[in-house]
């Protein structure tokens, strides 16, 4: 893998569903460049290098699409999505909410700052599953991305 060429971040800290997430994902061959990080700290400094105030500094990943948990150590993902999506450098990128919430101050928060899409977890393995699978498709194959 080129170090530099990401398709997919995955920021989940939950180990189970990370690793589910992995497993559909490379089921299907959507998971050739996929970099998991635990938690929001993580994210960031993986995105931004540690020095995501400076902004003359070059943005280290840009992934083609987030897969992002909500609830996490250290940095949650509110606080990733409104970092990302208040940088210029990295507002284009299509960031996914991946999380258990099915709460509606969740969902508008995280649409409030700029997430592209919000998918709960379904509790049923095979419609996490399909859930997985289709994200997938759609955010890799499909969707075209902005230059």
């Amino acid at each position: 893998m080129n170090e530099n060429v990401v398709d997919i971040l995955l920021v989940e800290d939950n180990p189970n569903d990370a690793e589910l997430t992995i497993r559909e994902l490379r089921k299907h061959k959507l998971a050739n460049n996929l970099v998991h990080v635990h938690n929001g700290k993580d994210a960031l400094d993986f995105i931004f290098g540690g020095d995501r105030n400076n902004t003359q500094h070059h943005i280290l990943h840009k992934p083609s699409v987030i897969l992002l948990d909500i609830q996490m150590p250290k940095v949650n993902g509110f606080e990733v999505l409104k970092v990302i999506k208040s940088d210029p450098r990295t507002r284009m990128l299509p960031v996914v909410v991946l999380t258990s919430s099915k709460e509606h101050p969740d969902i508008k928060a995280c649409y409030d700052l700029g997430a592209n899409s919000y998918i709960v977890k379904p509790v049923n393995f095979d419609r996490f599953i399909d859930a997985i699978k289709s994200f997938g498709f759609y955010w890799l194959l499909i969707n075209q991305k902005p230059e």
